[in-house]
C-alpha cells in the first residue's frame, strides 16, 4: 500500500496488487473528501523522471487509456530564481495561486519550493515573463489578504481522538481532526504555525464557539459539505491528463498540452516507492 500526500489539504493514493489478473488498482482521495479514482497502471519508467499517466481532471475521471509510446512529460519550468517577497507579498501571491488551483503548499507567507514552483507555472501556463518580478495584477486579485472565521458548534464535531497505530486507525469509519488548530489551518489551507503567528494569546486547547480568528482569505475547504456519492464522467474532461512527477513531488493537469493546474505531493516513500505506469481511471466517488 501506498500513500501520497498533499500540502493542500490531505490527499492519498492507495495501491494494491490485484493477484489474479497482474493489474494494480489504484484508489485516490483528495481533501478529506474529493475524489475517489480505481485505476489500473502497466509499469514502465522515463529516462529521466518518474512518471504517472493518469487520464482525469480536477477530481472528475475519464475512462481512457494511453499507450506508452504517445506520453510526453512536459517541460520543467522551475529553475527561474525568484526573490524573498516580504511577508504580505507572499501571503497575497499564495492565495492567489491557491484560488487559481496552481497549489503553493501550505499558506505560511514564506518563500518555499512549492510556492516558488506554482509561481513559475503560473506564469509558464498564461505566457507572462518568467521572472522574479511581482506582477501588480496577481497581487490585485487578492485586495484582502486576511479575513475573519468564528468558530462554530459543529466544528466541535470535527475534532475528536486518533489512536496513534495505522491498524487501528483503518478500523475508523473516519478520521477526525486532532485540534481545532488542525482543523481551522486545513480549512484555510495554512500552516499550524501560520495560523497561531496570526492570532497570538489564543488558548487553542480551550478554544470555544463564538471564538473570532484572523486567516488568510483564500476559498475555504468546507470538509462538511461533501456528501457520499459517484461522480459523474465529464465528456469536456476527456482530453485532460495528470502527470504524477516524483522527481519535483508535484500533479501536473494538461488540457491537451495546456496545464491547467499544479498541486504538491508527497509521492511515496524509500521504503514503498511510488510505482510508475501507465493509468486507466474506471470509476470516481466520493468519501468511497
Amino acid at each position: 500500500m501506498l500513500i501520497f500526500t498533499a500540502d493542500r489539504y490531505l490527499t492519498k493514493r492507495l495501491f494494491r496488487r490485484d493477484a489474479e489478473t497482474s493489474t494494480r488498482d489504484a484508489r485516490a482521495t483528495h481533501n478529506r473528501g474529493n475524489a475517489f479514482a480505481l485505476a489500473t497502471f502497466r509499469a514502465h519508467n522515463f529516462r529521466r523522471m518518474k512518471w504517472v499517466l493518469l487520464n482525469l481532471a480536477l477530481g472528475v475521471l475519464s475512462c481512457a487509456a494511453f499507450a506508452q509510446e504517445n506520453i510526453t512529460p512536459p517541460p520543467r519550468v522551475y529553475p527561474v530564481a525568484l526573490p524573498n517577497y516580504d511577508e504580505e507579498t507572499a501571503t497575497r501571491l499564495q492565495i492567489f495561486l491557491d484560488n487559481s488551483d496552481f497549489g503553493p503548499g501550505k499558506i505560511d507567507g514564506k518563500m518555499g519550493e512549492f510556492f516558488r514552483k506554482a509561481l513559475i507555472s503560473y506564469k509558464h501556463a498564461h505566457a507572462m515573463p518568467k521572472t522574479g518580478a511581482v506582477d501588480q495584477w496577481m497581487l490585485d486579485q487578492v485586495p484582502i489578504t486576511y479575513t475573519t472565521y468564528t468558530i462554530k458548534d459543529e466544528d466541535l464535531k470535527q475534532v475528536g481522538d486518533v489512536p496513534s497505530s495505522h491498524a487501528e486507525q483503518a478500523k475508523l469509519k473516519w478520521q477526525p481532526y486532532t485540534s481545532l488548530l488542525e482543523f481551522v489551518a486545513e480549512r484555510f489551507h495554512s500552516a499550524e504555525a501560520f495560523i497561531q503567528k496570526l492570532n497570538p494569546g489564543k488558548n487553542w486547547e480551550h478554544l470555544q464557539p463564538g471564538e473570532a480568528l484572523k486567516v488568510p482569505n483564500v476559498l475555504p475547504f468546507e470538509v462538511e459539505k461533501f456528501t457520499e456519492g459517484k461522480v459523474p464522467e465529464n465528456p469536456a474532461f476527456a482530453s485532460r491528463k495528470v502527470f504524477v512527477d516524483t522527481y519535483e513531488h508535484l500533479l501536473e493537469v494538461f488540457d491537451h498540452d495546456q496545464l491547467v493546474c499544479v498541486f504538491p505531493i508527497t509521492p511515496g516513500s524509500k521504503t514503498l516507492p511510488a510505482p510508475v505506469g501507465t493509468w486507466k481511471i474506471l470509476g470516481a466517488a466520493i468519501w468511497p
